[in-house]
């Protein structure tokens, strides 16, 4: 635990998605920097007292640092601004629905919104009640700070419940700090974690709006916390925390989710690693370039590989559908180093075969590698 608050305090938060072909995406991005930890100790931070984190919209739908709470209550106090149009609509047109969800959490909470539609009131048929409404309802409320996450089902369904019951009393009773202190906030925890970025990816990591974000990080600018700086190959100015520095080594051997912070904006995934990098599960299959769910292998402090996997559960195999080399990497050495790595993940996700890669331009030496580590040749 003391290592999982470790890579919290510098993350801030953690993306969640509910994509499961191989692992849940908020588990991953702990994996990748803390190697094969308990998923229980997350779960934990996130659903059970005293909590470390708390769902909500930061980036994606992400676990947030707790503490962060107060930093968030403008996107909650906007939510007629910020939530989507589905969540809009039900607050305007069906208030009374929204607000007997509320009273239904505040009475038998926590509670799916599967088990709220099952007992909603039929009789109320000009409402409209079905499934898809209940849980329209509940996001508006989640979106707007009314109800939060308690936990998570096994079938990774959210059970809401009042934040008075959920956050810790500290949290709620810290005062609300105006939306112009949270951006600025807000954007120094981003410049923290990245070290040295763009405008994109400082307003990006917290999705913060455009005019907010311009005025913080002026005033960031004006007090020395970001110092405007050249790098080479960048157009357009990038800013360095003045805290930063630079490691003395990077010695990862690592898969890195889609979902990992260190890759989220693509553009500055491409101007640091020249990893030229997009999720294709959205893409149709005769027009995937890499694969469905691809994971960039990190090794040093360079992007070596890309290899397209899935978790056969009933089989206990890892598969790889795809394995590509880049272009500056060595296949042979990238092979061998990805060998420990692959069987690690397995062992992690409980699987206990690795199958060999079925295409792509490094699937020949892994094959070869993989061979030889079965046969027990270093």
């Amino acid at each position: 635990m003391r290592h999982l608050r470790r890579v919290l305090r510098r993350l801030h938060l953690i993306q969640m998605d509910s994509v499961n072909v191989l692992q849940r995406a908020h588990f991953m991005p702990l994996y990748s920097r803390l190697g094969p930890y308990p998923t229980a100790l997350l779960d934990r931070a996130a659903y059970r007292s005293p909590r470390l984190l708390f769902e909500f919209w930061g980036h994606e739908a992400s676990l947030i640092d707790v503490e962060l709470q107060p930093l968030f209550r403008w996107r909650m106090a906007r939510a007629h601004d910020y939530a989507w149009g589905g969540m809009r609509r039900i607050v305007a047109e069906q208030p009374e629905l929204v607000a007997w969800v509320l009273d239904e959490v505040r009475a038998r909470g926590p509670l799916t919104a599967a088990e709220i539609e099952h007992d909603a009131p039929r009789t109320k048929d000009h409402w409209g009640w079905n499934w898809s409404v209940v849980k329209q309802a509940l996001e508006w409320l989640f979106y707007s700070g009314e109800v939060t996450a308690a936990e998570r089902t096994t079938s990774f369904a959210r059970r809401y419940d009042l934040p008075e019951r959920v956050l810790p009393r500290h949290v709620l009773e810290a005062p609300t700090p105006s939306p112009e202190d949270s951006f600025r906030a807000l954007v120094e925890l981003s410049a923290r974690t990245l070290g040295v970025a763009a405008e994109p990816e400082l307003r990006d990591y917290f999705r913060l709006p455009v005019a907010g974000f311009k005025q913080a990080l002026a005033e960031l600018i004006d007090d020395r916390v970001l110092l405007p700086v050249g790098v080479h190959g960048w157009k357009g100015p990038a800013y360095l925390h003045h805290e930063a520095r630079l490691p003395r080594r990077v010695r990862a051997a690592t898969l890195v989710s889609p979902f990992d912070p260190l890759i989220w904006e693509r553009g500055r995934t491409e101007r640091l690693f020249d990893l030229n990098y997009r999720i294709e599960i959205y893409v149709p299959a005769a027009q995937r370039l890499y694969g469905y769910y691809v994971l960039p292998f990190l090794l040093g402090d360079e992007f070596a590989a890309r290899l397209d996997l899935k978790a056969d559960r009933k089989s206990g195999v890892l598969q790889i559908p795809a394995a590509w080399i880049e272009p500056a990497a060595d296949p042979e050495e990238t092979a061998a180093a990805l060998v420990p790595e692959l069987h690690r993940l397995a062992g992690w996700l409980g699987l206990h075969t690795v199958a060999a890669p079925q295409r792509g331009d490094l699937a020949g030496p892994l094959t070869a590698a993989l061979k030889l580590a079965s046969a027990g040749v270093p």
